[in-house]
């Protein structure tokens, strides 16, 4: 499950930081985003846990432009907050392969995501209050919080079957 919540975190990110430069005319830079989100979950599927660091930077460092010219602000936060989750997830993966198997790595992962999942949802929450309030709310970005949102009840009804 953790694997999963990865690489739909990275591939939203990448995803919602090239929608956010997209709109801006920016199409062949939102391409080349799209093609680096899928060499990063690729390399999330090999085990290069080095990768999700440079991830971050990446998603971070165009966020920060995005920021300086203005580009949709919600777009480039999402894109900020969904590879920090990706990261985390990473980290947490690769934690987890240097604990003993009697440990109780099923309550562990749980209990991360979790957390996690309350600290997305709040960070998602504030920007989609933030953008309410400055009545830019359009439907793309209810599509993103209904992805997340589908992503979060997956996880429940994992939980729930084990």
């Amino acid at each position: 499950m953790t694997f999963l919540l990865l690489v739909s975190s990275v591939m939203l990110s990448v995803g919602s930081l090239a929608w956010g430069f997209a709109q801006e005319g920016f199409s062949s830079l939102a391409l080349v985003l799209l093609i680096f989100g899928l060499v990063w979950a690729f390399s999330q599927w090999r085990g290069w846990t080095w990768f999700s660091s440079l991830g971050l930077f990446v998603v971070v460092f165009f966020a920060a432009i995005g920021f300086w010219f203005e580009f949709d602000l919600g777009w480039m936060i999402a894109g900020v907050i969904l590879a920090l989750v990706a990261w985390d997830l990473s980290e947490f993966r690769q934690r987890l392969r240097f604990l003993a198997m009697d440990d109780d790595l099923r309550g562990m992962e749980r209990r991360h995501l979790a957390r996690l999942s309350l600290v997305t949802l709040a960070g998602l929450a504030l920007v989609t209050l933030a953008l309410f309030l400055q009545l830019r709310f359009t439907f793309e970005w209810g599509v993103l919080l209904v992805l997340v949102i589908l992503l979060g009840l997956a996880q429940v009804v994992a939980w729930a079957r084990r």
